[in-house]
């Protein structure tokens, strides 16, 4: 930071002026104690290449997959190396999760009608719950999917009037929501 006698003269002044204060050299300043409850703390935990985050909202804990990572172009099988990463996760819902309902949301970018994004994100939505639900066996959890095609972008798709093909590849992703245990 910056400091130099003349800012230091002009807080002072401005400090004189909003107390009333006539000497700010050696007069005093009112402090106020701001105490406010925190409700809530969100933290967001991205990869170096951000395809893939995990964020924690009090007990809320969504991670983000982008489907560049999951499925080839339109599609929606699962392969040997995604269902290796979906395991990683299922094995977090497993430990993590308080076990009530997981909810998988799939997303897609702007390209495309918004009838075939929805099929799309659908499907991808369906693929994901399949796998988890598999790879959590035993528990009495409920997995939910649903589709949202480009309704829901996670970024602008077309930033000062282009396509921005980075925005497109974020907002191509799979959304799995659970609460976490207290």
């Amino acid at each position: 930071m910056y400091r130099s006698p003349e800012r230091f003269l002009g807080l002072a002044v401005v400090m004189m002026l909003a107390t009333g204060t006539p000497d700010p050299v050696g007069g005093t300043f009112p402090v106020e104690d701001i105490r406010q409850a925190v409700e809530s703390i969100r933290l967001t935990v991205e990869s170096l290449d951000a395809t893939e985050s995990e964020t924690r909202d009090d007990r809320i804990v969504t991670v983000t997959l982008t489907s560049d990572v999951l499925f080839a172009l339109d599609k929606s099988d699962i392969t040997a190396k995604v269902r290796d990463r979906l395991a990683k996760v299922a094995e977090q819902i497993s430990t993590d999760s308080a076990g009530d309902t997981v909810k998988i949301a799939g997303h897609t970018d702007d390209q495309g009608t918004d009838a075939y994004n929805l099929r799309l994100s659908q499907r991808r939505a369906e693929a994901v719950r399949g796998t988890l639900a598999g790879l959590v066996a035993g528990r009495s959890i409920t997995f939910e999917a649903v589709g949202h095609g480009e309704a829901e972008p996670r970024v602008p798709n077309i930033v000062g009037n282009k396509p921005n093909a980075k925005n497109r590849a974020l907002n191509r992703r799979v959304e799995i929501v659970y609460t976490a245990e207290q």
